[in-house]
């Protein structure tokens, strides 16, 4: 009888080498990871070097405990910007020095490019995102499980704002429509989700089409425009890649190519898709103080085909709209209030000289600064989307 128990224990040990095996195998420590979070305002490299820190100890394997498995691959899709969905040049910075930090680290992790081959062998993908609050920037990154689509770990850390450039790239600067939709809040959402909730599943859905589109983003980022619109084609063909950033790239790069027929074909799409999600910002960009249309006309050239397509896709669906003017935060609430329903009223009546019959279908209001995106005033091309136009699709007056 003394001797059953010690047999008893002997049985329980390969059950006990398994289970820790599996938790190194998923990246965990013996107990759940819980999310990483600094509230200490560091400069912006350091606030970075906090946050892949925070991550990579929730995916270290125990201590001595088992032999190192071999390196795991991750893939980094490209950092955002958590207010407007754009890649800027901080995020270029934090992509960066999150692929220098995983390959100083010993965590056994592997980054690989973000493409559809190394994302067919890749064990974790790793989003970001920067996310301005007062005086700070919040730096948001998340270490999904692609075969459970649970997010393995989650770290955050606050930054001074000094250093941080949110200079938008090319492709963004260019942009005529706000490119945040369904499948960029995913993404946000992914990069604060907490270590074993699972992470968004339209996002995840779509991020095959996500690579073909970040190959597409870098060409005309690098002036390759029609390689560019070749790949954008190639991501819109794709069953999930009916994505606002794959139509307004084919915009974009028709434009820099000088194909206008065809870019005001694919602006037309724009609309529609906008209009289908009830998601259409446009970034009419107005002279300070005015509702005159900026000066430049390199910038404001295309204006009277965008408001051709907005009349022409809006008559034919028929819809309602609200035309809600924005203003930066420059200037006080009563004159950025009275300032950005004026833009919005002129909008109005221009998308009226176009077609007539819509008027009746069209509302304006103007929310001043209140819904500011970026909020920094410097009324430059950082905060361009503070001065957009939006068209909410409502219900129509019976």
């Amino acid at each position: 009888m003394t001797r059953r128990p010690r047999l008893r224990a002997i049985a329980l040990a390969p059950a006990l080498l398994a289970l820790l095996g599996a938790l190194f195998v998923a990246g965990c420590a013996t107990a759940p990871p819980t999310a990483a979070l600094s509230t200490d305002k560091r400069p912006f490299v350091d606030a970075i070097r906090v946050a892949v820190d925070g991550l990579l100890q929730q995916v270290a394997p125990p201590s001595g405990l088992l032999a190192p498995r071999e390196r795991r691959i991750v893939v980094l899709d490209p950092t955002l910007d958590a207010g407007t969905g754009q890649q800027t040049a901080a995020t270029l910075q934090l992509d960066r020095a999150v692929a220098d930090s995983l390959a100083k680290s010993s965590a056994a992790l592997d980054l690989r490019p973000f493409d559809a081959a190394s994302l067919a062998k890749a064990d974790y993908l790793l989003t970001g995102t920067l996310q301005r609050s007062q005086n700070a920037y919040g730096v948001n990154l998340a270490l999904v499980d692609v075969k459970s689509a649970t997010v393995a770990a989650q770290s955050s850390a606050m930054a001074r704002p000094e250093g941080v450039d949110m200079q938008p790239l090319a492709y963004y600067r260019d942009s005529p429509v706000r490119v945040k939709d369904k499948v960029i809040d995913g993404y946000v959402r992914t990069a604060v989700t907490p270590p074993g909730q699972k992470a968004d599943a339209i996002y995840l859905q779509r991020i095959a089409a996500a690579t073909v589109i970040n190959d597409a983003t870098m060409l005309y980022n690098a002036a390759r425009y029609r390689e560019a619109l070749g790949e954008y084609r190639s991501a819109l063909s794709t069953p999930a890649g009916d994505q606002i950033r794959a139509l307004n790239g084919i915009y974009l790069s028709n434009v820099k190519l000088g194909q206008m027929v065809e870019a005001e074909e694919a602006f037309g799409r724009l609309v529609s898709y906008g209009i289908a999600y009830n998601n259409l910002g446009v970034k009419f960009l107005f002279n300070p103080g005015s509702t005159d249309f900026w000066s430049d006309p390199k910038v404001t050239g295309a204006y009277a085909m965008w408001l051709r397509q907005i009349a022409r896709q809006g008559g034919s669906a028929k819809v309602c709209m609200d035309v809600i003017g924005h203003s930066s935060s420059t200037g006080t609430e009563a004159v950025n209030d009275a300032l950005s329903l004026r833009r919005a009223a002129t909008i109005k009546r221009r998308l009226g000289t176009e077609a007539p019959d819509m008027l009746n279908r069209l509302r304006t209001q103007g929310m001043g600064a209140k819904q500011n995106i970026v909020g920094t005033g410097t009324d430059d091309v950082v905060d361009a989307l503070d001065r957009r136009v939006e068209f909410a699709i409502v219900d129509c007056p019976t």
